[in-house]
């Protein structure tokens, strides 16, 4: 007989473990500082749309910092997004499987994806260290500065995917850190 209730069925237990506590942080300080990279992005953009328009003297550093802003914010929210399941899935063709056809369709996806942030981080890295002589115009910083995102971004989601993964096989959940 089975002693557990539906509702315990429907709500796998929570994941745990060193793994978790590891990770759980890291996605609730990206989380946030992809949230402040998106509002100091939308006071750099204001700042050259009233520089250009009001003052008539655009400043020149503002479009190179928000073309930066913009890579951390979505490459650290895209990693986020992998921990916390917000990336893009079709569930309607899942759910259509049987419930432990279902976990290996989970389990390819979240290997592909930890391949996927295998492929960010190294070609990141790589990137990175191609352009790191160079500096960008009007902010003086290396050129790998656009490249970090990428390879911090990769190890993230391969950490993340790797909690996914390890979830699947205990059948537990993985929390999303805004929880």
């Amino acid at each position: 007989m089975n002693t557990h209730s539906k509702s315990e069925a429907a709500h796998p237990p929570a994941m745990t473990g060193w793994l978790t506590s590891i990770n759980a942080p890291l996605a609730k300080i990206g989380m946030i500082l992809a949230i402040s990279g998106l509002l100091t992005l939308v006071a750099v953009v204001f700042y050259q749309v009233f520089g250009r328009y009001v003052l008539n003297d655009s400043p020149s550093w503002t479009e190179n910092l928000a073309i930066v802003l913009i890579l951390y914010v979505t490459m650290i929210g895209a990693a986020v997004g992998v921990r916390d399941a917000g990336h893009i899935a079709l569930d309607s063709l899942t759910v259509l499987l049987p419930q432990y056809m279902q976990r290996y369709v989970e389990l390819v996806i979240y290997i592909a994806i930890c391949l996927f942030g295998a492929a960010m981080a190294y070609n990141g890295w790589i990137l990175g260290w191609s352009v790191a002589p160079y500096l960008m115009p009007n902010l003086h910083v290396t050129e790998a500065v656009r490249y970090i995102p990428l390879a911090v971004s990769g190890v993230l989601i391969i950490m993340f995917s790797i909690e996914h993964i390890l979830a699947i096989f205990r059948k537990a959940e993985v929390v999303p850190s805004w929880h």
